[in-house]
């Protein structure tokens, strides 16, 4: 008996040659569409960066402009506290003047005027912030 060994078919390769080719395409496209949408997603999310950052650059500019503001607001009120700005505003929209000597009210008989707290005349027994114990 002689043993025959049977060659393999040639058509029997060409299918599983099919298979592989069909596989890899599938890979490929699946990589190039992933690829694309990745390229996609980054395109979107860079655009919303840009935004961001130009509302920052916004942010950022109205913050420097307040504080701009603020700093001039705080030197206007510090004018207001002057004692030449508060005797202008009286005198000028106002209409205010010193007291005439009919206008200053007498109090025990005594003259209130300018005069230190200590050279003031006081009556017996009152008493004055200095005078006071200091507390514990």
């Amino acid at each position: 008996m002689s043993a025959t060994v049977a060659a393999p078919h040639p058509g029997a390769a060409r299918p599983k040659a099919r298979i592989i080719h069909r596989a890899f395409l599938l890979t490929w496209t699946l990589a190039v569409a992933a690829t694309g949408s990745a390229f996609v997603v980054h395109l979107a999310l860079r655009g919303r960066v840009v935004e961001a950052n130009q509302e920052l650059a916004k942010a950022r500019a109205e913050q420097a402009r307040l504080r701009e503001v603020q700093r001039v607001l705080a030197l206007e009120a510090a004018s207001y506290k002057t004692p030449e700005r508060v005797e202008t505003v009286a005198r000028s929209l106002l209409g205010m003047a010193p007291p005439t000597d009919d206008r200053i009210v007498m109090m025990n008989g005594v003259k209130q005027s300018a005069a230190p707290a200590s050279s003031v005349p006081r009556p017996a027994g009152s008493v004055v912030a200095q005078d006071r114990p200091a507390h514990p």
